[in-house]
């Protein structure tokens, strides 16, 4: 006899789904989707792991959905799809939410409060969600085992991720490196070109700039330059534009293009009305002075004429004007030439200036930029470091010592220090134009605060020794859409730098090297068991805790800080403080998931990861956000590149933004943020599925609106 469905006189998904969820509960339908196909080709699936610190939100929703998708359909084509749930559980949001909620800062951290307790503090906060993320993969019907999870702060996925640094390091690809980087006052610690390239990080904003006059000592000038200023006047002012007047302390060199071609130009301070003779490109003569004032009358000339006559001197390629010396812009106590050794404040030569914008010339800090770091060093003019690492200046400088260079601290009171500098500049007639210039600057990715670019010893990833390599590899991969792959990611690529690995936090996987206090000497510990044996070695270096710890090696601060390694020339060896950049815990998840076999590891297999491992690499599909381009599809085809000369992923779907109705990227900020448990009890997961892929092609942003 035919079974007879049960009718339904008014529609109602929400109850009807919960009867479904009941039923596929009670069958346990999605292990049995896996386990009657023992034996049948495996379709691979990788799970990116996210972060139980923070609420699931409705773009959770339309990646888990697509997933979702291809799954299912493979298992009903026949294929074994196992889906292996995954934690995200270290880093800096974490790490900001315990700070919040404990009412400190990092500085506070050992102070206040102990290491120990606060990496607790973090531990007991990183699930504190997962009941909710539970919750709504279950109602959304989106089948992933969540008894069996990976989570990336347990020993031996940190273990895994120590032994490929290992590799690495064993490969000469994990080196150390002091070099201008992006670093983040707020969240006090440096970052990875890829998490500085972020979706919006890059923010408008506008800022005061100063083109800045630096006088020029006569004794040292040119004497084509001398010969050509008039007897009354002879003083000569280099004009370099800036944008970030807070590097002016700093100043220590004049950079200049060697083929461009420079104008003495005659005129009159704008603010000031001092008479001056100053250099600049010619090309941007008209950026500064007008057309209509050229060769007018100086004698006329009075404070206050809109019209400011000028006239050039002469002319000159930059590479004339290579080591002539100039006065100190801004001097101080704490900035005194002797501090910053070398042989500064000299004109210097360099194929990276431009004339798209500013005046041609320049202004070199050598530790607040890349290009200022590399001619600085060239010209051994030493470097001085007037910003410490919470964004403030430093003492000795006067009015403006330990002033914010920015509003780190978003005080109501803040008083913009580049203001201030600019006023001075423009009283004591060495600034020739202040203005507001609005342009793009990049904001910390968790924090939302301005980054500065900051010398920093860190320990790098060599990912540019696989350049070509990564890239002959993405175009292996099939991406949804191939723009992505071809445009984004591949453009990316290409355009790489090395992988700053280090951050300067507490809670999160340490870096696994230690080094004698000269420096001369270096372990990379791979193993726990090699670690062990390590201790075994220094004998009373360590104490009893260390030795025999009741609980086990904890592979966290303030654990392993603790742990005092021995020498090849029996020299006390102390851990390096950083922990590692939390992208290659989750970009590391194709290995670390399963964790290290000892036997494999023993035998010298190059891949020594437990059994699932084998038919669990590379996956067969992926799919995230568009924002994870640049963080985790980047981190996992790096380590996969670099370590095993293969893809981590054959196909990735990289779907688009999920934006408010009027098109705007949801925040609670703005309050414009869609819960996805309401929409949920409302019109039901396959409504709300069903909209989400067809409201748009999937990789395309969506405005949501119901």
């Amino acid at each position: 006899m035919a079974q007879k469905y049960r009718e339904f006189s008014q529609l109602n998904l929400p109850a009807m789904e919960q009867e479904v969820l009941a039923a596929w509960q009670a069958s346990d339908a999605f292990q049995k989707s896996i386990s009657l196909r023992e034996g049948a080709p495996s379709f691979v699936f990788y799970e990116g792991p996210p972060s139980a610190n923070g609420m699931p939100g409705i773009h959770h929703v339309i990646s888990r959905t697509l997933k979702d998708l291809v799954c299912r359909y493979k298992t009903m084509k026949g294929f074994k799809v196992s889906r292996k749930a995954g934690w995200d559980t270290h880093g800096l949001p974490i790490e900001l939410g315990v700070e919040k909620e404990l009412g400190i800062t990092k500085e506070d951290i050992g102070k206040k409060i102990s290491v120990e307790e606060y990496n607790q503090k973090c531990r007991e906060a990183v699930m504190r969600y997962k009941d909710k993320w539970d919750d709504i993969t279950q109602k959304m019907g989106y089948w992933v085992n969540l008894q069996d999870p990976y989570i990336t702060f347990e020993n031996n996925y940190i273990e895994t991720l120590w032994w490929l640094l290992s590799q690495l390091y064993n490969r000469g690809l994990l080196y150390q490196s002091v070099s201008i980087q992006p670093y983040s006052p707020a969240a006090g610690t440096g970052l990875s070109s890829h998490e500085l390239n972020q979706p919006g990080t890059y923010k408008m904003v506008k800022d005061t700039s100063v083109v800045a006059m630096f006088k020029a000592v006569e004794a040292s000038a040119p004497s084509f330059l001398l010969d050509l200023v008039p007897k009354e006047n002879r003083g000569i002012f280099f004009l370099a534009w800036t944008t970030t007047p807070w590097t002016l302390p700093s100043n220590l060199g004049l950079t200049v293009g060697p083929r461009i071609e420079y104008v003495l130009v005659q005129s009159f301070n704008p603010y000031t009305s001092v008479p001056v003779n100053v250099v600049l490109a010619k090309s941007l003569v008209s950026k500064y002075f007008k057309a209509e004032a050229e060769n007018g009358d100086f004698n006329a000339y009075k404070e206050g004429d809109k019209l400011i006559p000028w006239k050039i001197l002469g002319a000159f390629p930059g590479s004339d004007l290579e080591n002539c010396r100039y006065e100190q812009l801004l001097p101080y106590e704490a900035n005194s030439p002797a501090n910053a050794g070398g042989d500064p404040f000299r004109i210097l030569l360099g194929d990276f200036v431009t004339t798209e914008d500013g005046t041609g010339i320049v202004h070199t800090a050598p530790a607040f930029g890349a290009d200022d770091y590399k001619v600085g060093k060239k010209y051994d003019i030493g470097m001085l470091t007037m910003v410490d690492k919470q964004g403030k200046f430093v003492d000795g400088l006067g009015e403006f010592s330990n002033r914010f260079v920015k509003n780190y601290k978003d005080a109501s009171d803040y008083i913009d220090v580049n203001v201030d500098i600019s006023v001075k500049l423009k009283k004591e007639n060495r600034a020739f134009k202040v203005e507001k210039y609005e342009h793009n600057y990049p904001h910390c990715w968790r924090t939302d605060k301005p980054v500065l670019y900051y010398p920093l010893d860190a320990w790098f990833i060599r990912t540019t020794a696989a350049r070509d390599r990564m890239v002959a590899l993405n175009n292996t991969i099939n991406w949804k859409p191939r723009s992505t792959g071809e445009g984004r990611f591949g453009n990316w690529l290409e355009n790489m730098v090395d992988w700053n690995l280090s951050r300067s936090r507490f809670w999160g996987t340490p870096l696994p090297i230690w080094k004698t206090d000269d420096g001369s000497e270096i372990k990379c510990i791979g193993t726990l068991e090699q670690l062990k044996e390590e201790i075994g070695k220094a004998g009373d270096l360590n104490g009893e805790d260390v030795r025999n710890p009741s609980n086990g090696i904890d592979l966290h601060k303030p654990f392993v800080d603790n742990i005092v390694l021995l020498s090849d020339s029996g020299k006390p060896m102390r851990r390096v403080p950083d922990l590692i950049d939390v992208w290659f815990d989750s970009g590391a998840m194709p290995y670390a998931q399963w964790g290290l076999d000892y036997e494999k590891l023993k035998a010298g297999d190059p891949k020594p990861f437990k059994a699932p491992f084998d038919h669990n690499y590379p996956a067969d599909f992926i799919a995230e956000g568009v924002d994870q381009t640049r963080g985790w599809f980047y981190t996992l085809h790096a380590i996969s590149s670099l370590l095993f000369d293969s893809v981590a992923y054959k196909t990735c779907v990289s779907n688009g933004l999920v934006l408010d109705k009027s098109g705007n990227k949801m925040s609670k900020r703005l309050g414009n943020v869609v819960d996805p448990f309401k929409t949920i009890e409302q019109f039901g997961a396959d409504a709300t599925r069903w909209y989400l892929i067809t409201n748009a092609s999937p990789w395309e942003n969506m405005k949501f609106d119901l």
